[in-house]
């Protein structure tokens, strides 16, 4: 007997989601949708399968927030050894180089700061940045390099702990665009041994912290009409801008798409009427217009 045919919903919110072991982004997108039945669904930034962590899901009209946390400052714990380096930059590539470990707490300390503040990264081979079209880790795959251009990316803060002489804890808070990959080999080529990562945990994105995750395991276990109470309001991405709050007439002008007068200066800002999130706005000119609006239950 075949299985009843699923009935895709209009769910709206944003998930937490820890995502596990050895499961790209996209899976694990595709498995919380289908925990919720969501008729649409988005991810804000990819996790490599050999990294685990926070991963904002967005359900219907938060996927319209969802490129917003692409340009958010990230935080990672990363699991680094020193003496060999590897092709792909972390434990599953095969070992290029191995050297000699001759490295004191002291001197892993000294050498973080070089990496503090605004730095540049060359991006790895094995990454999703494309050349003429193909990803560069097809490229890497068929034995190919080419030459990439150095980025700026920012570390904002960097420290390092639970080191035993040849393998310690990285805690990066970093930029959007960084390669915690890049980080662990050039602070291993700094200490003139070698490194690479053995694991990656993203621990915030944004606003947003893991220890408000949840994992497939607990949705699987968790009837369905219960795995809402999992999920954030659509609001939960925007937190860190100012809140605007319209009153009926303002409030159907901006609705209509036309701008209202705003004591803001600069920037963006969430816009609440009637005790509801209606979207974005962007200042412009003076007046606070209409940047992304959201599609209201109630109005028809």
């Amino acid at each position: 007997m075949s299985k009843p045919r699923r009935t895709w919903k209009q769910v709206d919110g944003v998930l937490l989601l820890d995502k596990p072991l050895h499961l790209s982004s996209n899976d694990a997108l595709q498995k919380a949708r289908r925990f919720f039945s969501a008729a649409k669904a988005g991810h804000t930034g990819t996790l490599d399968p050999l990294a685990t962590g926070l991963l904002p899901i967005c359900f219907g009209e938060a996927t319209k927030f969802s490129a917003d946390l692409l340009d958010a400052d990230k935080a990672y714990v990363a699991d680094v050894r020193l003496g060999q380096t590897t092709a792909t930059g972390d434990a599953e590539g095969e070992v290029l180089q191995t050297r000699p470990v001759q490295v004191s707490a002291e001197q892993l300390a000294a050498v973080l700061p070089r990496f503090t503040g605004v730095i540049a990264q060359v991006p790895p081979m094995y990454s999703a940045l494309k050349r003429d079209g193909k990803p560069l880790y097809e490229l890497a795959r068929q034995g190919l390099e080419v030459e990439r251009e150095a980025r700026e990316v920012t570390i904002l803060s960097l420290a390092a702990s639970d080191f035993d002489g040849i393998n310690f804890r990285l805690h990066v808070d970093c930029s959007k665009g960084t390669y915690i990959r890049t980080l662990a080999e050039d602070i291993g080529e700094a200490l003139g041994c070698g490194a690479h990562l053995t694991g990656l945990r993203r621990t915030r994105v944004g606003p947003l912290e893991l220890d408000r995750a949840v994992s497939l395991a607990e949705l699987e276990n968790t009837e369905e009409a219960d795995r809402g109470r999992y999920l954030l309001p659509v609001d939960a991405l925007l937190r860190s801008l100012p809140e605007v709050l319209l009153e009926a007439e303002s409030l159907q002008r901006f609705a209509h798409g036309n701008p209202v007068a705003t004591e803001l200066q600069s920037g963006k800002a969430r816009v609440y009427g009637e005790g509801v999130l209606q979207g974005v706005g962007e200042v412009r000119e003076g007046k606070l217009w209409p940047y992304r609006l959201l599609r209201q239950k109630d109005n028809g």
